[in-house]
């Protein structure tokens, strides 16, 4: 049991040093079978090690929000240039083109809506995942809430238990309630969390002092796009989080709520493959918004 008058906050976080005996291009996974590599490899581009998700399962909470009223109109015609779809079972088998070669990330629970509290889910059936070929499913978290925090602990847990079987990793979502500070002592705790019992990939919010988050976490952590966001400053967030070890970002309303989806997901693609700054990949916004 830890004694909690003896916590310390850790301080060695290594910064500036890679991952010791990584050899696979994603972080955490040297020692996984080949079907989770396989998959993992799938999502994050074995040339970077990054990949530009594209979220669009907001709808299993917020039902059609701005952007995603038409799905097959506003987010199939950018599949092209996203690395991996976040979206719900529902829109993957009645909207998304079969012959599509993108990777999808399955939002695998579910339970609750804005109207109500969050976070009272259950978890899909593993076998449902394997029928629909996803490449990685996801699952919330929600660290600092009394109420769900250990339902969601093991909706995780049991979800990595079944989807091991199948080598198929799985994303744990750092969960942000009106209690929980947003800060990189939270994001940081709830990350380590998720990756010490056993997901694959975690996703959380870029803060001020990410660098030790990403660090402090044994497998790739990519940034959730969060709140609508002007163009340059969206590309500044994607540049930061990059900068400070992210392997990943992934936009949602930054995208498919921007005057030019199409041009902005391209633009994030550049920032977070190529290198762009915040100031070339708005230029090369501007540039494909004209045409």
């Amino acid at each position: 049991m830890a004694d909690l008058d003896d916590l310390r906050e850790g301080a060695n976080f290594g910064l500036g040093i890679a991952s010791q005996q990584q050899n696979f291009h994603v972080k955490g996974a040297e020692n996984a079978a080949w079907g989770m590599k396989d998959r993992l490899s799938r999502i994050f581009n074995p040339k970077t090690g990054k990949s530009v998700m594209l979220a669009c399962d907001h709808g299993f909470i917020m039902g059609p929000t701005s952007g995603l009223e038409r799905i097959d109109l506003t987010i199939v015609p950018l599949l092209d240039y996203a690395d991996c779809l976040m979206c719900t079972r529902g829109i993957l088998q009645s909207v998304i083109p079969p012959h599509t070669k993108i990777p999808v990330c399955l939002r695998s629970d579910a339970g609750t809506s804005i109207l109500t509290d969050l976070n009272d889910n259950v978890i899909m059936d593993i076998e449902d995942a394997i029928r629909m070929n996803v490449s990685a499913m996801a699952v919330m978290l929600s660290i600092g809430d009394a109420a769900h925090e250990a339902k969601t602990v093991a909706n995780l847990y049991g979800l990595v238990d079944k989807a091991s079987r199948y080598n198929i990793p799985v994303m744990g979502v750092t969960a942000v309630g009106k209690d929980m500070a947003r800060d990189a002592r939270y994001f940081g705790l709830a990350s380590r969390i998720c990756a010490e019992n056993g997901a694959s990939i975690v996703k959380t919010y870029y803060c001020e002092g990410f660098s030790k988050i990403a660090a402090a976490c044994p497998v790739p952590v990519v940034i959730a796009g969060g709140k609508k966001l002007p163009e340059k400053e969206a590309l500044e967030l994607c540049y930061n989080a990059i900068n400070d070890g992210a392997a990943g970002v992934d936009m949602g309303r930054n995208v498919f709520q921007s005057d030019s989806p199409a041009a902005m997901i391209q633009a994030v693609h550049a920032v977070v493959h190529d290198g762009l700054t915040p100031e070339q990949g708005f230029e090369m916004f501007q540039d494909l918004s004209k045409k």
